[in-house]
């Protein structure tokens, strides 16, 4: 029988929300073996002093499957 864990990230991007993703998956990658999947939860902009928008977060729960 298998047990899975979660992890909680907060990843960033000043690109988009999708590189923000990609960008937290390959952080976590480095980390966490055995990922097998990722929900995102929330997502969140910041705006600079412009009014622009000047970082793009996602908060994702990571699932990975632990070893024996």
């Amino acid at each position: 029988m298998a047990v899975a864990k979660i992890s909680e990230i907060k990843a960033s991007s000043p690109l988009s929300f999708d590189d923000a993703i990609k960008e937290g998956m390959k952080r976590a990658s480095k980390t966490l073996r055995n990922i097998k999947s990722a929900w995102i939860s929330d997502f969140e902009i910041r705006v600079g002093d412009d009014g622009q928008i000047s970082e793009y977060r996602v908060l994702m729960r990571v699932t990975f499957i632990l070893e024996d």
